[in-house]
């Protein structure tokens, strides 16, 4: 055991333990509550069986650091001021036993990747696929998770986008109550299983992006406070607890850990971008937004690489995709609310809660189409606040547009699929506004093949009183989506904590071939959509649209060549347009309007009804999307 200074090391990060020799182990930690630190070796690293303690040397700023004799898969713990207890590094690169037991050091050079000549990602043209390791498959681990990638991007699918892995007590959780953010969970596999999947990945043409959770640390298995008591403003809350000091007293080395870890997830797993989870509850007044500051490092970490940087933000500020030359934060992307919210009124009629704000009518799809955002500075009832500001310069593929993800199925409170609450035939007609849109479609697990599997809001927390006040508070939240008072909501909602809800989320892969005509749908409008200039390029200004009726409306994609495309939506029922007075029905000169695809199409199930585009009428079938293209009169 020796103590060295940073500078005389070659340590790839400031914190955590990093190999720096065989059987050489850098270990550093930031503890300003610490008088002292000890280094305790644990398993294979201590002798005859009994821990073995090394003082760590104090630095400058309340570090702590020293170089053991141990190599790779050795276990490890802090000991901070002679205390009786040990706890595991916060910046911990694995916990094998969960975020309570010993950390394990992390050789990342050891695995071999094979993606030397993967480009990255942009955003443009992609299509985004969320997925839950835990439930995307029966064993809920990344190799198995992995075999099913080839047939992922055999339909079409070329972003992975994957929901918090940071390591969270019990055996099953969402993941954002992550506690370890440097550590992949090890309930999925070990960190070279999350490399490989990734790797694999890769050679498939799939980009993979991680969902990171920036806003809060969990109640459960979090020990920071052991080491600091600067990590939190415990008098600065937001919906989830207390608020993380990224502008405060003492903040610099905050921020460090958190820049620190996007850059890791980059270089030492290749991820290729970031979902970033709520970001209207990170609080920082600095000069520089800490968001934006761990976006522009991780693009230098990823090199020549291109990566993806999407917010999820409440709050709908355009700043978080404008450059910072112009006060923005330089992401590409924020996940567009507004769209699913108008989509499920649209599809189901629901206008609780939130809903309430939205009237699923065909103005505020084409609004989405040509704006992005339908709320940017105007009264939001549900929030009794002014929401969003303007977007009308940002490019269409900025907006990530879904009709499902995790949330907003949870929110049903039964985890129901939107699919069964509507009709099959509107079903199949939202489903083509949404990978035919403008933007940036985004697709939850199973989706695609119309999953009967719900996906319900689980997690295993053995704190009963953590549990509790989870579960109330959930109950709290549902109750104004169902309807229902906040007792009644939690005498209704399945509890979170029971094994079986957790399992009944999992998908069941042989509802491909039994829902086939609705996997064949979704295979052929993303096909439709690689394969078609017009829908692929999201040209700046090439779209327009009008309102046909009370459930109906055109979206005209305009060519420099006049080969124009219409996509026609109905919701309702059956529709005659005589005479056809809308500018964007007519043709380009000298063509005339045929039919290139329809969601009615029989091989779909629907009813095989055939739109009419003539001189003399349009007539529009019941419940469909219909695609035209334009075509030079013989």
């Amino acid at each position: 055991m020796e103590n060295r200074t940073n500078n005389q090391l070659q340590r790839r990060y400031p914190i955590g333990a990093e190999l720096i020799g065989p059987k050489e182990v850098h270990f550093r930690v930031w503890a300003p509550k610490a008088k002292h630190v000890d280094l305790v070796l644990e398993g294979s690293a201590a002798k005859d069986g009994k821990r073995i303690f090394h003082p760590l040397l104090a630095e400058e700023d309340g570090y702590f650091s020293a170089v053991a004799n141990v190599a790779d898969g050795a276990l490890y713990r802090f000991r901070v001021n002679d205390g009786a207890d040990f706890y595991p590094d916060p910046a911990s690169r694995f916990q094998p036993d969960g975020p309570h037991g010993p950390s394990r050091v992390v050789d990342p050079i050891k695995f071999r990747w094979t993606d030397v000549n993967w480009p990255g990602l942009k955003l443009k043209g992609q299509i985004i696929y969320e997925m839950h390791i835990g439930t995307f498959t029966k064993e809920g681990t990344w190799r198995a998770a992995m075999e099913q990638l080839a047939e992922l991007a055999r339909i079409g699918v070329n972003v992975i986008e994957i929901m918090p892995i940071a390591d969270f007590p019990g055996r099953f959780g969402w993941g954002y109550d992550g506690v370890d953010l440097f550590a992949p969970s090890h309930l999925y596999g070990t960190p070279d299983d999350a490399r490989e999947f990734i790797d694999h990945a890769h050679s498939l043409g799939l980009g993979v992006i991680l969902d990171v959770v920036y806003n809060h640390f969990g109640p459960d298995g979090n020990y920071l406070g052991i080491f600091a008591d600067d990590y939190l403003i415990r008098e600065r809350e937001n919906e989830w607890g207390d608020a993380i000091n990224f502008d405060g007293p003492n903040s610099a080395p905050v921020r460090e850990f958190f820049i620190t870890n996007g850059c890791y997830w980059i270089e030492e797993f290749h991820f290729d971008g970031f979902r970033f989870d709520a970001l209207h509850a990170v609080r920082d007044r600095s000069s520089e937004y800490i968001i934006g500051a761990i976006g522009r490092a991780a693009r230098k970490a990823a090199g020549a690489r291109s990566i993806i940087l999407i917010a999820e933000n409440d709050l709908q500020e355009a700043k978080m995709v404008e450059p910072r030359s112009e006060g923005g934060d330089d992401l590409n992307g924020m996940w567009n609310d507004d769209f699913h919210h108008s989509a499920v009124v649209a599809l189901t009629g629901r206008n609780e809660a939130y809903f309430n704000d939205y009237l699923g009518a065909p103005q505020e799809f084409i609004s989405a189409a040509k704006y992005g955002f339908l709320y940017q500075g105007q009264a939001l009832s549900w929030r009794k606040a002014l929401r969003g500001t303007p977007t009308f310069a940002i490019a269409s593929e900025a907006f990530v547009c879904f009709i499902e993800n995790h949330d907003q199925i949870a929110n049903t409170g039964q985890g129901e699929r939107l699919r069964l609450q509507t009709s099959p035939a509107r079903y199949r007609a939202m489903t083509a506004l949404l990978l035919l849109g403008p933007w940036t479609p985004l697709l939850f697990q199973g989706q695609e093949f119309g999953a009967s599997s719900p996906f319900l809001f689980f997690a295993e927390i053995d704190n009963a009183s953590v549990r509790d006040a989870i579960r109330r508070g959930r109950a709290k939240w549902l109750a104004p989506f169902l309807s229902l008072t906040e007792e009644q909501a939690w005498r209704s909602l399945p509890a979170p904590d029971d094994p079986q809800v957790f399992a009944r989320c999992k998908l069941d892969f042989a509802e491909r071939q039994k829902n086939l005509q609705l996997y064949d749908l979704h295979i052929d409008l993303l096909r439709l959509r690689r394969e078609d200039l017009r829908f692929r390029q999201q040209r700046p200004g090439g779209i327009d649209g009008a309102v046909l009726g009370p459930a109906s409306f055109v979206l005209r994609y305009f060519s420099k060549e006049n080969n124009d495309r219409l996509l026609i939506v109905n919701f309702g029922e059956s529709q005659a347009l005589h005479p056809a007075s809308e500018p964007l029905l007519a043709p380009p000169t000298g063509c005339k309007w045929e039919t290139l695809w329809t969601s009615d199409s029989l091989c779909y199930g629907g009813a095989g009804a055939i739109a009419i585009a003539n001189e003399e009428q349009w007539f529009l079938p019941a419940e469909s999307t219909f695609v035209l293209r334009a075509e030079h009169k013989e």
